[in-house]
């Protein structure tokens, strides 16, 4: 992974960093409020000894509190001064619990020894600290007095004595909070790669290539409104996703320059992958470009198209392949400019034998006859074989690819279902594709830029129907 994988990665997965980050944070501000406050006060002490009035007594006297300071560093947080302190106070305490508050340390080369205690209380703190000292200083006059009435051989003096604290040390806010999103942000990090390389959702044109074996001939970028109104009014529409449609329509009128296909079986791996509202709109598409079409849904288990266009459903292509009633009776015209419908009609028992049938491959050859695009809505192909067979009388397939979502076994076992019966592949469409973040960008730019050889500038000024360039199955 190069930086500019690492830069996409971090755009496509920012909500897992930032709700990483926001969890830990607000872990150090839960764990700073359950904090049980600790006041801190400090007493400072001055380590002598007994000298001489000479340099070399002076120099050899600073030496020897020098070495004594690391001693008594050690007794000031000793169990003995600890427990002479809790009787002099008579605080409620053992000595154990007091050593762990005491801390004693001494500046390099000097004589002088800072002492600093915790307490929850900052009145506590400021009298062990103090009686702590005090008896400190009797401890060392005890020690270092060797014979009774002889004059000690170092002595301590309390230089600072403690002040109550105004403010608690413990906790740290400030740095927990900082920690937490230290570490939020590295987990969020860890676990964005960890996601992105367990991800096997199709997120990249290569990959998609590879498994399709064929080129990536539109993406179709999410629109929320597409949800309720499949159907875009191509007459005045110059949205981003109409914008997609109008590439995707050029793209397929150059497929194959020689013999351009013109029966069209849309279909996807899976359900809820724009199936329907791609194969509504790329019929608009070519409609708006005077082409006479006929938008057939061949889907006869979960019909759709009646209810998108507000046609009637009842009697359409299962109606036409059981006899019941002529392929003339059952086509309808929609309020759309030279789009025509072919609906599912009524749920047969047996969809598959019926778009199998010869009988089915000539409603497709009658159409082809009338029509200068026939554009088949199908069902999934992991579900069942009615869209593999539909394609294989049909001039070939297009797939779509629900960007992040539709999974590259899923692809892979779609494609083999089309090579299974000899249905050709035209191509594939990404559908949903994020207008923002780090998918956006790979899309867009590798497949406008990379894939037609254009420049940038080129592609400013080109209008949505300048033939664009695509690999051909």
């Amino acid at each position: 992974m190069n930086l500019q994988d690492f830069t996409k990665l971090l755009r496509a997965r920012w909500i897992t960093i930032a709700v990483t980050a926001l969890v830990a944070v607000l872990a150090a501000i839960a764990y700073s409020l359950l904090t049980t406050p600790l006041y801190e006060a400090s007493t400072r002490l001055y380590v002598s000894t007994s000298a001489g009035s000479s340099a070399v007594e002076l120099y050899q006297g600073n030496r020897l509190s020098q070495e004594r300071v690391a001693s008594f560093t050690q007794l000031l947080t000793g169990q003995t001064l600890a427990q002479r302190t809790i009787d002099k106070l008579g605080v409620s305490m053992d000595a154990a619990t007091l050593q762990k508050r005491v801390k004693a340390t001494a500046k390099l080369d000097t004589v002088l020894i800072d002492v600093s205690v915790l307490d929850e209380s900052p009145v506590r703190a400021r009298d062990i600290a103090n009686a702590l000292s005090d008896e400190f200083v009797v401890m060392v006059g005890e020690l270092e007095t060797p014979k009774p009435g002889a004059a000690p051989d170092a002595r301590v003096v309390v230089e600072q004595r403690a002040s109550v604290p105004s403010k608690p040390v413990v906790p740290k806010t400030a740095r927990n909070i900082a920690i937490g999103l230290a570490l939020g942000m590295s987990l969020g990090v860890g676990l964005a790669v960890i996601r992105e390389v367990l991800d096997n959702t199709v997120k990249s044109r290569e990959t998609l290539e590879e498994i399709t074996g064929v080129g990536i001939v539109g993406t179709v970028p999410i629109d929320k409104v597409r949800r309720n109104q499949p159907a875009i009014s191509f007459d005045n529409d110059t949205s981003a996703i109409a914008e997609a449609f109008r590439k995707l329509r050029t793209n397929l009128q150059f497929l194959s320059v020689d013999n351009p296909p013109r029966v069209i079986v849309v279909t996807s791996s899976v359900p809820n992958e724009g199936k329907s509202t791609t194969a509504i709109n790329i019929a608009l598409a070519l409609a708006e470009a005077e082409h006479d079409v006929v938008l057939v849904d061949g889907d006869m288990r979960r019909p759709s198209l009646d209810k998108y266009l507000n046609l009637v459903g009842q009697a359409g292509f299962s109606t036409v392949l059981s006899g019941a009633a002529s392929l003339s009776e059952v086509l309808q015209e929609t309020n759309f400019p030279r789009l025509t419908v072919l609906t599912s009609g009524a749920t047969p028992p047996n969809p598959s034998e019926l778009l199998g049938s010869m009988a089915a491959k000539n409603v497709l050859s009658e159409l082809r006859e009338k029509y200068d695009y026939v554009i088949v809505d199908s069902a999934p192909l992991l579900a069942v074989t009615d869209s593999a067979l539909l394609a294989a009388n049909a001039d070939g397939a297009l797939i779509m690819t629900r960007f992040g979502q539709t999974k590259r076994e899923q692809v892979e076992h779609a494609v083999r279902n089309l090579a299974g019966v000899g249905a050709s592949l035209l191509g594939a469409v990404v559908t949903m594709m994020p207008t923002r973040g780090g998918g956006a960008y790979s899309y867009n730019y590798s497949y406008s830029y990379r894939h037609y050889g254009e420049s940038k500038k080129s592609e400013r000024e080109s209008t949505p129907d300048t033939p664009e360039k695509t690999e051909t199955p």
